[in-house]
């Protein structure tokens, strides 16, 4: 009986296609609302190779294509800034009620910012800019 209880449970749990590390760092996002190009900061909850989970100020309509900035700052490591892009696959008001949940899948993994030393910030973050593949 103990067998089928614990495969049970493994049939029952939903498996992630990546591993997920909770992370707490803040995100620069840039993404169209109908006519407007918005910038908006956040944090992450949640980081993996094939996107994330942020806490959000304002609401990002699912579907949306977002470039992002996120600024890893780790004690014992120096600085990491990562650039990515990917549509918004989630948005639910947060357990808090004052912010949002977003979840961003990436279109690709996450570059350090370092691989595009001729493009500045405002570049990356453009959204109109889609990174090399």
């Amino acid at each position: 009986m103990h067998e089928l209880t614990g495969v049970a449970r493994s049939a029952s749990r939903q498996e992630r296609r990546y591993r997920r590390f909770k992370l707490r760092d803040p995100v620069h996002l840039v993404f169209r609302s109908g006519e407007l190009v918005c910038e908006v900061d956040a944090v992450s909850r949640n980081v993996s190779i094939g996107g994330l989970l942020l806490e959000c100020p304002v609401p990002i309509p699912q579907d949306s294509a977002v470039n992002f900035i996120i600024s890893l700052r780790a004690q014992t490591l120096r600085p990491l800034d990562l650039v990515g892009e990917g549509k918004v696959v989630r948005m639910t008001r947060s357990t808090t009620g004052a912010e949002f949940a977003v979840a961003l899948e990436c279109k690709q993994p996450m570059t350090p910012i370092e691989a595009y030393p001729q493009l500045t910030q405002v570049d990356l973050l453009s959204e109109s800019y889609r990174l090399p593949s």
